[in-house]
């Protein structure tokens, strides 16, 4: 694979985890705001539920495949933001592959802090990509520049938004995954 192929592949995820993300967030919304989106934010969760783990997983699994595309075989020389993106998701792929495997519910606990820690390390990089006062302020590599993005598609699409929009939408599953097990217990008890 070409890296414009892989660019143009990474690209359609992006903007499918977006959307996914996206969709989420606007049934989270509806759930607090009206008694029909908490009933409509039941039934979505109680769909997805049981496939998010496992997709949060595979989202974690083809960031990280990604990023060693990108550098390994595309010959991309990560920058210190990037290495620090990849320090937190290289792991999270790791943990939630091995808590889909053993059906953890607990994974949760385990993956939320390279969420909670990755998620605005990613837009940080990307605005040091995007505004000139941020990239002024890091201590990135005169040689591998953390404001000069590799490429850059349809104006904003970057390996750093790129990155975000994984560890968005990890974050997200995470939390229906959690829902889906509490309502589970409730079921149960």
């Amino acid at each position: 694979m070409n890296i414009d192929t892989a660019n143009t592949l990474f690209t359609v995820l992006t903007f499918a985890a977006n959307a996914a993300f996206l969709a989420l967030v606007v049934v989270g919304i509806a759930a607090l705001v009206s008694s029909g989106g908490r009933r409509f934010a039941t039934r979505v969760v109680g769909a997805i539920g049981p496939y998010a783990r496992p997709t949060a997983a595979a989202v974690a699994v083809v960031t990280t495949m990604g990023s060693l595309y990108y550098s390994e075989i595309a010959g991309l020389l990560p920058c210190e933001l990037c290495w620090y993106q990849r320090i937190l998701m290289y792991p999270l792929a790791a943990i939630l592959v091995v808590g889909v495997l053993r059906r953890d519910r607990g994974v949760v606990w385990y993956a939320a802090p390279f969420v909670v820690v990755g998620t605005p390390l990613a837009l940080y990089h990307w605005l040091v990509e995007r505004v000139p006062s941020f990239s002024e302020s890091t201590s990135c590599s005169v040689f591998v520049p953390c404001s000069v993005p590799y490429f850059e598609e349809l104006g904003y699409v970057t390996l750093a938004f790129m990155d975000l929009s994984a560890f968005l939408l990890i974050g997200a599953l995470l939390v229906v995954d959690r829902r889906s097990s509490r309502a589970e217990k409730e079921i149960l008890q």
